[in-house]
């Protein structure tokens, strides 16, 4: 699929592109991830849209099946990657679950600049990433969804993500296709 357009009002929201979430064994390249992230974030910061750099910082409570990593996170467990250059306009947005808009102020900041749509990118697809954009899309934004510039632990989760969950949610495509039509 292809991304149709993009709204006037566009947010790009980045997930989890820290230290501690990149380093983990992932079924496609982290590093191409942060790459290809980081043009993007580019092209926003040029457009003058809103960047939102999410990381994650905690995990919600509750009890689950598969216990959470044992031992203790290295310092710069939660510390962005150099290669997003955070600016002072960016939205810096701390979560403690897997989506970006419960327990923050995500929709209160996008509310306020009147975004209707946001491209969501990061680590790891069906986790973070598919957590964020069905939150967004159930509060009402367009969503896009850039798939080159996204990975997961799991392949088969991945998989899933692209291609039965996010057309459901929004848009899809490549960096490619966003870039081009930042460039318009």
């Amino acid at each position: 699929m292809a991304f149709s357009k993009l709204d006037p009002n566009t947010a790009l929201i980045v997930i989890d592109l820290q230290y501690g979430i990149v380093a983990l064994p992932t079924c496609g390249d982290a590093s191409a991830v942060v790459t290809v992230s980081a043009q993007i974030v580019q092209a926003f910061r040029q457009q003058q849209r809103p960047v939102v750099l999410v990381n994650v910082a905690g995990r919600a409570p509750g009890r689950t099946e598969l216990p959470a990593r044992a031992g203790q996170q290295p310092d710069n467990w939660a510390t962005l990657v150099p290669e997003l250059q955070p600016a002072p306009t960016d939205m810096l947005i701390t979560k403690h679950n897997w989506g970006a808009f419960i327990n923050t102020d995500l929709h209160q900041q996008l509310q306020a600049l009147g975004i209707t749509q946001v491209v969501v990118i990061g680590i790891a697809t069906s986790m973070g990433v598919e957590s964020t954009a069905r939150q967004a899309f159930e509060l009402g934004y367009n969503v896009a969804l850039v798939t080159d510039a996204m990975t997961d632990l799991n392949q088969e989760t991945h998989n899933n993500s692209i291609q039965r969950v996010f057309p459901r949610l929004g848009e899809t495509g490549t960096a490619a296709e966003l870039l081009a039509l930042l460039a318009g």
